[in-house]
């Protein structure tokens, strides 16, 4: 049994690993092994075998936690099957595990738990099942159903070979840059391979507004809004040591902060 110290003890994970390279396979499922939350470990070769395994271990009750994936197979690739388990009434966690690095985007929309580059490393192969233990903990809390959409989402941020977990809940407003977005917090700011839009459709129902084609607030740190010149800004409240911040909301978005700043009635604003 598995326990975390903020959560229930649960049973092992089982895990299905599916490559078409059979060396990648093999040390992937060989570091899963060494993984103390991990229990029985499947493999398969191609996405079309992986997903006739899933459905025979659903036949018998006994449904696979997670599947770790490449992209890049011959046939169904991995994008393709996520999205075919993304429709099950109780999806598998699914991570990918690729060598490419461009396919982040993709993965994200999907609901992928992780996003792993090859060669893998231990360390961040531990993350992702600390996450996948999170996530199950979280699950049958639920009573089995689907996790909560308000359950605090982390995002994998790389900086210099080190790997940190930013909570949603840490992020005070999103800042576009390019295809990538900034994640503004009370220490600091990280650049994450998801575009804006993309956090914008995830996150609206937790409270993320977008104020302006640049930049995602967190209506929870809204303070007020008000008027200069001939445009408006969004006020938000300092977050730790950080200063507090004011950033300009568009014309086509303002009625809309306004209404949804009306209809949380913690939230105070003054237009001025």
């Amino acid at each position: 049994m598995t326990q975390n110290s903020d959560g229930p003890t649960i049973a092992p994970l089982t895990v299905l690993a599916v490559d078409d390279e059979r060396p990648a396979l093999d040390e992937l499922a060989y570091l899963l092994r060494a993984q103390e939350a991990v229990g029985d470990i499947l493999t398969a070769s191609d996405a079309t075998t992986a997903l006739r395994v899933i459905k025979d271990r659903l036949g018998r009750s006994a449904a696979i936690d997670a599947v770790f994936l490449d992209i890049n197979m011959p046939g169904l690739d991995g994008l393709e099957l996520a999205g075919v388990l993304a429709a099950f009434a109780d999806p598998p966690a699914v991570v990918f595990v690729t060598a490419h690095d461009d396919r982040a985007v993709a993965a994200f929309d999907l609901g992928a738990v992780d996003y792993l580059l090859k060669p893998l490393r231990e360390e961040r192969l531990a993350e992702s099942v600390r996450r996948i233990v999170a996530l199950k903990q979280q699950h049958e809390r639920a009573g089995g159903g689907r996790p909560e959409p308000d359950a605090d989402e982390v995002i994998p941020v790389e900086l210099g070979g080190v790997t940190t977990l930013v909570p949603r809940s840490a992020v005070a407003w999103v800042e576009a840059d390019g295809d990538y977005a900034r994640l503004h917090t009370a220490t600091g700011s990280h650049l994450v391979r998801i575009p804006i839009s993309a956090l914008e459709s995830r996150w609206e129902q937790a409270g993320f507004l977008r104020v302006h084609r640049s930049y995602l607030v967190s209506l929870q740190l809204v303070t007020g809004i008000r008027s200069v010149g001939n445009g408006t800004v969004v006020c938000l409240r300092a977050v730790g040591d950080g200063p507090a911040v004011e950033l300009p909301v568009s014309r086509r978005h303002t009625r809309e902060l306004k209404d949804r700043l009306v209809r949380a009635p913690r939230q105070s604003w003054t237009g001025r």
